[in-house]
């Protein structure tokens, strides 16, 4: 499920680039891996734990990640069949790398998931292994969880197959790239074919009433000591891409379904609040949403390219929160066992290098299509896997939260005291004199508070910025 998204660029010595780095140690952010760790990581990037993998290394993998990524989790290979379509999806197998009860199995628990900064990341395992031994580097033969998920000609999941192999990409693509591809018709037909089946998957994802949401990055740009933002919007190849890794998500969340243990992704329906709170925030950003349209129709017409569709996409991200993971143990499903925005049982398990929870999945699978118990190590974590991701999530909440206000805070710092055309997006049923703008130009989300009036919610409002303060990562308007 998206994020919100925002990448730096421009020289190392910037001061929002020094506000980060204080706000990585002030929020308590590990930034460098214990003496004990590296040395252990070292020593299974040289001798990786080897067991069953069959040679898969005929079969030409490629990769697309952003273009800067070295960490790569998922490889792809897709087939054209008599019948419909085959999805070979390469997984880091992470566990060939990590010992459990070790050194590097404890870091990774301490750690839980990698942190995304504007400026850079905190992973989750030392980079000799996510950027080097355990990456589905090109020219690499590198162990993996490969699936197997054949389609029919509708995009539907026909049967599913997964195993340890040894795997080789042959390309590291970006999404620009593919895109590109595609669109002039030079791609091979396997890359090209992730338009066919991703369309396909697409439909099937409106069928069964899911919704993916294109949340556009938000880069910030450095020019001649100022701050900027701009939108990156989505392509569809970003969006055909996903596709498979839900495709994947799904299928091994049935797979446990069947074995009877496992541990899902879980989202129940949002609430009528949350709801009647996203339709205000179409009306201030006019957004047209008629009563007899579903949700996820009217994200489905947005375009995020638009400063306002981007805008009510990041607000739709609201109707996310309550996601979690839940265990369960002898064929019991949970309530709610499905994912309500997937809309469908569903697991995290295609980004081990970067979540802790993947390698566990991944184990768990693995043992349900070879119809045994899973190892002892897997099953004696799970009951305390959901706790420790929820932990894991919070933080890289917070991380994420106080990165945004930082930004935002640099980027107006030296306009305080201007007044700017706004929407209001939301007000306080407690004091509907204070509530959330969304500004035209920079596009920002920000509180409005000291005004005698009610603020007009779904309406234009001008408001001057009272605060803009990198120290303090806020950013307060008034009403003007």
């Amino acid at each position: 499920m998206p994020r919100r998204h925002l990448r730096m660029t421009g020289p190392a010595d910037t001061p929002l680039r020094a506000a980060l780095s204080a706000l990585r140690t002030e929020l308590g952010i590990p930034a460098d891996f214990p003496a004990g760790v590296l040395a252990e990581a070292a020593d299974a990037a040289r001798k990786p734990a080897l067991s069953g993998h069959e040679d898969a290394t005929d079969l030409p993998f490629l990769t697309i990640d952003p273009p800067a990524s070295t960490d790569l989790d998922q490889a792809m290979h897709l087939e054209r069949r008599p019948q419909g379509y085959r999805v070979h999806y390469a997984i880091a197998d992470v566990a060939a790398f990590v010992r459990p009860g070790g050194a590097l199995d404890a870091e990774a628990h301490r750690r839980v998931n990698t942190l995304y900064f504007p400026d850079g990341r905190v992973p989750l395992h030392p980079a000799s292994l996510s950027e080097g031994a355990a990456s589905l580097l090109p020219g690499e033969t590198r162990p993996a969880v490969l699936w197997e998920i054949d389609l029919d000609a509708e995009g539907r999941t026909v049967s599913t197959r997964v195993r340890r192999a040894l795997v080789r990409s042959r390309a590291r693509l970006d999404y620009a790239g593919v895109q590109r591809q595609i669109d002039n018709g030079t791609a091979e037909t396997s890359l090209a074919l992730l338009k066919d089946i991703g369309t396909l998957r697409e439909k099937q994802e409106t069928v069964r009433g899911g919704i993916s949401l294109d949340v556009p990055e938000q880069e910030i740009i450095e020019r001649a000591g100022t701050y900027g933002l701009a939108y990156r919007a989505p392509l569809p190849a970003d969006g055909w891409n996903a596709q498979i890794s839900l495709l994947t998500g799904m299928a091994a969340a049935r797979l446990m379904k069947e074995s009877g243990t496992g541990i899902l992704r879980t989202l129940p329906v949002a609430p009528d609040g949350a709801v009647a709170r996203l339709r205000r925030s179409a009306e201030a950003l006019h957004i047209d949403w008629p009563h007899h349209v579903p949700y996820a129709q009217v994200v489905r017409s947005l375009d995020p390219r638009r400063t306002s569709h981007a805008a009510f996409l990041q607000e739709c991200t609201t109707l996310l929160r309550g996601a979690g993971y839940t265990v369960f143990e002898n064929g019991e499903l949970p309530t709610p066992a499905v994912h309500a925005a997937v809309a469908d049982l569903y697991t995290h398990c295609t980004a081990p290098l970067r979540r802790l929870v993947d390698r566990y999945a991944c184990e768990l699978c693995l043992a349900a299509a070879a119809d045994r118990e899973p190892p002892e190590w897997a099953l004696t974590a799970l009951p305390a896997l959901p706790k420790e991701m929820a932990e894991g999530t919070r933080r890289a909440n917070t991380v994420e939260r106080e990165c945004v206000d930082l930004v935002e805070a640099a980027l107006l710092k030296d306009r305080v005291g201007a007044v700017f055309e706004a929407y209001v997006v939301d007000v306080k049923e407690q004091d509907p004199t204070t509530g959330t703008v969304h500004i035209d130009d920079p596009a920002i989300v920000a509180r409005v508070e000291g005004g005698t009036a009610a603020l007009p919610l779904g309406r234009r409002l001008r408001v001057r910025l009272t605060q803009a303060d990198p120290g303090s990562s806020k950013v307060l308007f008034a009403p003007a």
